[in-house]
C-alpha cells in the first residue's frame, strides 16, 4: 500500500507566512514518510496510514498562531503501490512531454 497525499498547512497571518510553514515542514522529519514542498503544500508518501495522519498532526502543531489553517487530501490506493512520481510520469505519457510550463 502506498499512501500520497497533499498537505497544506499555514498560519492566518498577514505577511510572509514562510517561517511558520518552514516549522510544519521540519516536523514532518520526525516521521517514517518522504516528502516534497513545493508553492502550494507538501506531497507526502508513506506506507502507513497513520504514520501520515500523526505526521499531517505534527505540522499543524508545529505552527505558532492564534488561527492555523491545515488542508490534507490523501490518495489511498490499495490495489497496487503507486509513488507519486509514478503519477506524474503517467500525466507525461499522456502528454508526450513533461507537465510542465516553459513560460516565465
Amino acid at each position: 500500500m502506498t499512501v500520497v497525499a497533499l498537505l497544506s498547512v499555514a498560519p492566518v497571518i498577514e505577511g510572509s507566512m514562510s517561517g511558520e510553514v518552514a516549522k510544519a515542514v521540519d516536523a514532518l522529519e520526525a516521521y517514517d514518510v518522504a516528502y516534497e514542498t513545493n508553492p502550494m503544500g507538501t506531497v507526502i508518501e508513506t506506507d502507513d496510514i497513520g504514520e501520515l495522519f500523526a505526521a499531517a498532526q505534527a505540522a499543524h502543531e508545529a505552527v505558532d498562531g492564534d488561527r492555523v489553517s491545515t488542508v490534507l487530501k490523501i490518495d489511498d490506493k490499495r490495489s497496487q503501490a503507486t509513488t507519486a512520481a509514478e503519477k506524474v510520469d503517467a500525466v507525461e505519457e499522456h502528454l508526450g512531454r513533461p507537465p510542465t510550463s516553459h513560460g516565465e
